[in-house]
């Protein structure tokens, strides 16, 4: 079975011959995995998707390629500091891990952060040839194969902050509800323009995005989020599925976002990501959304992939499987990019139970 036939079976609430499976890393994971597959890296792996070279998802046998177009391509963009096009400012933090040192990408400066830069302020043009030349390529080389995801994460709410603040776009909302408005429709704007794009070169699926989840419940209050942030999300699906009505649609969030989920379902969702054990239960979101929305993530990457053993991974792995699995509509992969601090062994036994596991021996 070709990987995106894998996938629209699942997609579409049937059984696949396996479970379809998508993995990112982040780029110093990446590169130990290209030293343990002796594959020739191509350069800084960009785990949003931007400029990657797909040759680890393909030695891997990953069921999905994303291509992104949009603000969250400004991570990992360099190992020193740097300034985007946006002109969001970012410094370079270091960490440790017992496989070797590692980097983040960190915001440290907000355009918008001064009111007085608002009004002249020009975010970059979404309508640019060259934005585009990298998707059309991997639609033109890889869509007979495999399913491909246009990602425009980062839709609103996090490129709003990252220009403006996160406090100070947090006070915004609540004391200046206008001035919030006119920033959050900036990454708005810029981002329906380059979903349509890849909607047209024709991509299977548009991922969107804003994490507006903590650890155990919402960053901001559901009626903040109805206030804000699902009208346009609402006008978004609407639009990019207007052009392709078999088009599907994801939507990532860190944390727990139970209040929301049945309104981002009224909404046009198909596609929830990624899941946090932690903070949502995989198995009850099944039993109580699963003939309505489909599931991409729920693996640990808080706890299991990074601390447990393999066979705690193999147990979680094959436990999803049973569970969120059942009856299709589900999605397996890390509920982050694969962390630095993973060993080896445990990646490879996710791999593996979910590539050598048929639906038919479940």
């Amino acid at each position: 079975m070709k990987p995106r036939e894998r996938v629209e079976i699942a997609l579409n609430h049937e059984i696949p011959d396996r479970c379809p499976m998508q993995i990112s890393f982040t780029p110093e994971f990446a590169e130990r995995l290209y030293q343990d597959l002796s594959l020739k890296d191509k350069g800084i792996h960009n785990p949003h998707g931007g400029g990657n070279t797909y040759e680890l998802e393909r030695a891997l046998g990953e069921d999905m390629l994303l291509t992104s177009v949009g603000w969250a391509n400004s991570y990992y963009m360099d190992n020193k500091p740097y300034v985007d096009e946006w002109l969001v400012r970012w410094n370079i933090q270091p960490y440790q891990t017992p496989f070797g040192s590692g980097h983040y990408t960190e915001i440290v400066g907000h355009p918008l952060a001064d009111e007085s830069a608002i009004g002249s302020y020009h975010a970059p043009d979404p309508h640019r040839p060259e934005l585009y030349a990298a998707s059309q390529q991997m639609i033109a080389e890889f869509k007979e194969e495999y399913w491909i995801v246009g990602v425009t994460v980062t839709t609103i709410f996090e490129t709003a902050w990252a220009l403006r603040g996160y406090e100070q776009m947090m006070l915004d909302m609540a004391l200046d509800p206008d001035l919030a408005e006119h920033i959050l429709d900036i990454p708005y704007q810029y981002h329906l323009a380059a979903a349509k794009k890849l909607v047209k070169l024709g991509v299977d699926m548009i991922w969107i995005g804003d994490d507006v989840g903590t650890q155990n419940r919402m960053l901001i209050s559901p009626g903040m989020w109805r206030q804000f942030l699902k009208p346009r999300m609402a006008n978004f699906i609407s639009e990019i599925k207007s052009l392709n009505p078999r088009l599907k649609v994801a939507y990532h969030t860190d944390g727990a976002i139970n209040a929301i989920i049945p309104e981002l379902i009224e909404i046009g969702l198909d596609v929830l990501n990624p899941i946090q054990p932690a903070s949502m239960d995989p198995e009850q979101l099944k039993k109580t959304y699963g003939d309505q929305l489909c599931f991409w993530g729920t693996i640990d990457e808080q706890h299991t992939l990074p601390f447990g053993d393999p066979s705690e991974v193999q147990a979680e792995v094959r436990q999803r499987l049973e569970t969120v699995g059942r009856n299709g509509g589900l999605i397996l992969s890390p509920t982050h990019h694969v962390q630095l601090d993973t060993p080896l062994e445990n990646f490879w036994m996710m791999v593996e139970t979910i590539t050598n596991t048929p639906y038919s021996s479940l």
